[in-house]
């Protein structure tokens, strides 16, 4: 349930679906990122940038105005937004970053959807002293346009998708393309918990710090877990990260939200779980919003960070084994959530976090008494002027 098998498999899902040039390139990363998970001296410099450069832990905080408008269950944050550069991106693009630089590549390559994976990319590249290079969709360019400034001002170089639906897809393509140029110099940091083998597994667990920080303080704060954890899936790394340090509490129950968009009966969703089937997706095997020749269909979501047609394989076999139950927010329901926290609490989420929320806000009143944690991912500075133009504000 928490680690792949020798071939990167979780289940039936993961795995190496790639050309002959890039199985040993792969292979490498992987010998390569055991032996930094056996380095006391990595995990003491990754564990030093985290608490002095990332700002870790981030607070556990109670919802209690939330709480009291919506009558039922209370409602928790885990406050992702509050680290430097505003998302959980950066707990693994730091851990990309260090190890790159480890193996001696010149340039990180990488997608952004968001671009919340681009900025924490381009300074933790920054940070360590390599080029840096993100491919990003000309649409999520003009939506995420504060992100694209804040990328190109910590000096990395921005290349914009034209082709296909220009969103996420569409980046993680091109950004493929030219990392298969030069493999061996080039490191691809994937943004999320999707990929081939190893990359499901280390994206994840540099992002597990989320969950075992937040089963510490809860138990420190409330002597229980919660009964409940929620958080938002696209290809699923902010989920994962809570998600593992409580697979094993059988009491707990667990939650990846969805976005529905602009209905499921509709082509206009990204809820690859929900309406998928298995296939192969960037050189893995995943639940996939497929058409009947296998090929990727072009998904929509209000939230450009979980416009993918796919998902991270461990979701994949969770949602199998049932361990992880997996609903939809529609775009409706992400904003109606990402004004009444911004004005409940004055905490303004992500749209992508947004969703979680929303889920979290529908069960509520049916659940006096219960602990609902929500991971709130990221901060919602890149999406005020869309939502005010969408919103009318």
């Amino acid at each position: 349930m928490t680690q792949p098998d020798n071939n990167g498999q979780f289940g039936d899902y993961g795995g190496q679906y790639l050309p002959p040039e890039l199985k040993q390139v792969m292979d490498d990363i992987a010998a390569a990122y055991e032996e930094i998970c056996n380095d006391p001296a990595f995990q003491q410099e990754l564990a030093d940038l985290q608490r002095h450069y990332v700002g870790r832990p981030s607070p556990l905080y109670f919802c209690r105005r939330l709480t009291e408008q919506l009558g039922g269950a209370e409602i928790y944050l885990k406050r992702e937004d509050l680290n430097h550069t505003g998302a959980h991106k950066i707990n693994h693009c730091l851990g990309e970053a260090l190890l790159a630089k480890k193996m001696g590549k010149t340039k990180i390559l990488a997608e952004t959807g968001a671009g919340q994976h681009g900025v924490a990319l381009s300074a933790a590249c920054a940070l360590v002293g390599i080029d840096c290079e993100i491919h990003m969709g000309a649409i999520d360019i003009a939506k995420q346009a504060p992100n694209v400034t804040r990328m190109k001002v910590m000096g990395a170089r921005l290349v914009s998708v034209e082709r296909g639906t220009k969103t996420l897809k569409d980046a993680v393509d091109s950004a493929f393309e030219e990392y298969l140029r030069d493999p061996q110099n080039f490191f691809y940091a994937i943004g999320s918990v999707v990929g081939p083998h190893p990359f499901p597994q280390m994206v994840r667990d540099f992002q597990q710090v989320v969950g075992e920080e937040a089963r510490e303080q809860f138990l420190a704060q409330y002597e229980c877990l919660p009964d409940t954890l929620i958080a938002c899936v696209g290809g699923g790394s902010n989920a994962m990260g809570l998600f593992t340090a409580f697979l094993d509490d059988t009491s707990v129950e667990i939650v990846g939200v969805e976005p529905s968009g602009r209905g499921l009966d509709t082509p206009d969703h990204a809820a690859s779980l929900t309406k998928g089937q298995p296939g192969v997706l960037h050189g893995m095997r995943c639940y996939l919003l497929q058409d009947d020749e296998g090929e990727p269909l072009p998904v929509y979501s209000i939230a450009s960070g979980l416009d993918y047609p796919g998902v991270g394989p461990q979701h994949s076999h969770l949602k199998d084994i049932g361990r992880v139950q997996y609903e939809t927010a529609s775009d409706d329901d992400c904003l109606n959530a990402f004004v009444t926290l911004s004005r409940c609490e004055g905490i303004i989420p992500a749209l992508e976090s947004a969703h979680a929320l929303a889920y979290a806000m529908r069960i509520a009143p049916q659940r006096p008494g219960k602990k609902l944690l929500i991971n709130l991912s990221g901060r919602g500075d890149k999406d005020i002027d869309f939502v005010a133009e969408r919103l009318q504000l």
